[in-house]
């Protein structure tokens, strides 16, 4: 059959492609010849996606925790994917490009935020209870690509610890700041302060990768690349409104619905059950505690003092009516 005018234009395309890298181009298309044709289960692995899930006990509800978590793991590297492209053209990125990225962002959040209903209601409370037990000292605290997010989002000053950044002031170094990070105190055992074995094989594994990413985002996280945009585009409604919505998916009910979580399964009156790592869940998941906010330049005052504030009142609230209290 002869070849049509499309196939001839792709071919001389292709020419054009391969001879300006030196390539030949017949090896390549011997190549291509010889490909096998791309299957579904082949692509995206799904054989070896289906074996990573390796229970520690027989409680037929702990796959659904190691599932749920290995899918808000993927959550995360799409949203690591779009934190990296603004990172990339943090210099010269327009407020329409931005704006695309934080929307993916906050599909990804979205998703990940109405999904957690799986990990508040969907898991027997007596399994749970008796399965955490095994997985001491983990703890959903070690995500490293959560940190990542956080990172990439706004400079290391919003990050810190709100006491430790008074005592420094604004004129702190990067170094001083990644020793202040907000989340350390939250695996830190309550009546000691001292850090606690999630916390040490969390460092152990991840401080080099944070410390290289809180380097390489330095001056290009998204509130720097959004800073910089002319007056006129960082006024942009649409904008603002999206990383308004990002500050509080990510700091408010992301955290929120953990938090909702533990309420569910480790709340007991007089006293809670530890976290698997011994974090301190009830000053650390609650916003009102940490007040984290990564573009606070975009809250009132008032805002940002009652941050979360209702949320946790309203859950605390359905946990008492759920104890007939």
């Amino acid at each position: 059959m002869p070849s049509t005018p499309e196939t001839l234009r792709w071919l001389a395309r292709l020419e054009e492609k391969y001879t300006a890298d030196g390539q030949d181009t017949a090896s390549y298309l011997e190549g291509d010849f010889h490909r096998r044709y791309v299957n579904y289960w082949d692509y995206i692995r799904l054989d070896t996606l289906l074996t990573l899930q390796n229970p520690l006990t027989d409680f037929p509800d702990e796959p659904i925790f190691i599932i749920y978590h290995q899918i808000t793991e993927l959550y995360f590297r799409l949203c690591l994917n779009e934190y990296e492209q603004v990172a990339a053209a943090a210099e010269i990125i327009s407020a329409a490009d931005l704006l695309t990225r934080v929307q993916r962002l906050n599909r990804y959040f979205e998703a990940l935020i109405n999904s957690f209903e799986v990990m508040v209601h969907g898991m027997d409370k007596a399994q749970f209870l008796q399965f955490r037990l095994a997985l001491m000292p983990a703890s959903g605290f070690q995500s490293v690509q959560y940190r990542l997010i956080e990172l990439s989002s706004t400079p290391l000053f919003n990050l810190s610890d709100r006491e430790k950044r008074k005592a420094l002031g604004e004129a702190a170094t990067h170094e001083e700041m990644l020793g202040c990070l907000y989340w350390r105190a939250g695996a830190t055992l309550e009546d000691t302060g001292a850090k606690t074995l999630t916390l040490k094989h969390f460092e152990e594994k991840y401080a080099d990768r944070l410390h290289a990413h809180a380097a390489a985002y330095r001056g290009r996280t998204l509130w720097d690349a959004y800073q910089r945009l002319p007056t006129e585009e960082r006024d942009n409604p649409r904008l603002v409104k999206q990383l308004r919505q990002l500050d509080s998916a990510v700091n408010v009910n992301w955290p929120l619905m953990h938090y909702k979580s533990a309420v569910r399964y480790l709340e007991r009156d007089p006293d809670a059950v530890a976290a698997t790592g011994g974090t301190n869940w009830r000053k650390y998941l609650p916003p009102k505690f940490q007040r984290r906010i990564f573009f606070p330049d975009l809250w009132t005052a008032d805002e940002q003092e009652n941050w979360g504030r209702g949320w946790v009142e309203a859950v605390l609230g359905e946990q008492a009516a759920g104890n007939g209290r």
